[in-house]
């Protein structure tokens, strides 16, 4: 087939895409297809004209454009087939504050929170306990995400949420280990337990994308009971949100309990990120995972 292979785009996380479809344009390649690559933030007029030319269109874009449906619904209009989910599905996963009320609406364990769309009155104060807390409402990578400790901090971390244009959500921290689980097919994947090094407080920027910042252990060694509580929330929560092909939750867990943060419906896909990890420990390897997600895309563009 010829793939249209989109990646790049205009959000902080520009670089973590094209970091990825270096690794997915050799998986192609190796399956035999044709790679056109096609980058929105200088190509985007072109789209219509690329995608009629091309059988499948595999998307790694995260943030916005990408994560929240735009090129999604610009593919279905031009009738191009592609890997995960849709239009509408992939918004709501992207919105932080409104996936949290699909999960509170489904019953699933998450931390509370507080949303501020802009910039709060001069006497606010949270509603939320200290410490928590200070996340863009659509960033991802963990960019522009803080930890306040007290009122003297929580200024500064809104005033870096709402530089970058973004809205605010505030969360309450609970403090525990990070585990993230993954979705294939409608099957959760074997969970990976996330160790970051160098006294990192989360899985910050660096603790996910520079080598030797963080341990990734797969599966996690973890109880079989907490192992399965994680992947029926995972498993809950893709559907609830009418997630297609895959995606992966992310966790903080405490003792026995699991609180789920946020769902991403286009993960990093370099052989080494989180998906390819549990897929690989499901069977996969990385050429073979790209081969399901374009045989799963095709399938739901069928159907």
């Amino acid at each position: 087939m010829r793939i249209l292979l989109i990646a790049g785009g205009w959000s902080t996380e520009r670089e973590v895409s094209l970091s990825g479809a270096r690794g997915i344009h050799s998986a192609l390649k190796n399956l035999g297809h044709e790679v056109l690559p096609f980058d929105p933030t200088t190509d985007l007029d072109e789209l219509f004209a690329k995608a009629r030319q091309c059988d499948f269109a595999f998307i790694n874009l995260h943030g916005s454009p990408g994560e929240d449906g735009l090129l999604q619904a610009m593919l279905e209009t031009a009738n191009c087939p592609y890997q995960g989910s849709g239009p509408t599905a992939s918004f709501l996963a992207l919105n932080k504050t409104a996936s949290k009320v699909v999960f509170r609406n489904l019953g699933l364990p998450t931390p509370d929170w507080e949303f501020l769309p802009t910039p709060p009155a001069d006497d606010w104060t949270p509603k939320l306990q200290y410490p928590l807390f200070a996340k863009p409402n659509f960033g991802g990578s963990s960019l522009g995400m803080s930890l306040v400790k007290g009122p003297d901090e929580i200024d500064a971390a809104l005033e870096i949420i709402y530089d970058m244009g973004e809205e605010a959500l505030l969360e309450s921290y609970i403090k525990g280990i990070e585990v993230t689980c993954g979705v294939l097919d409608d099957t959760a994947l074997p969970p990976i337990l996330i160790c970051p090094r160098d006294g990192a407080i989360f899985f910050d920027y660096t603790s996910k994308y520079v080598v030797g910042k963080c341990d990734e252990i797969c599966p996690a060694p973890i109880p079989d009971a907490l192992t399965r509580s994680i992947q029926d929330i995972t498993l809950r929560a893709h559907r609830g949100l009418k997630l297609s092909g895959y995606s992966r939750a992310d966790f903080i867990v405490v003792g026995n309990d699991p609180y789920l943060l946020e769902i991403n419906t286009l993960p990093g896909m370099t052989p080494t990120s989180l998906i390819p990890q549990e897929a690989a420990e499901a069977g996969y390897n990385f050429d073979e995972l790209i081969a399901k997600l374009i045989e799963l895309g095709m399938s739901r563009s069928r159907a």
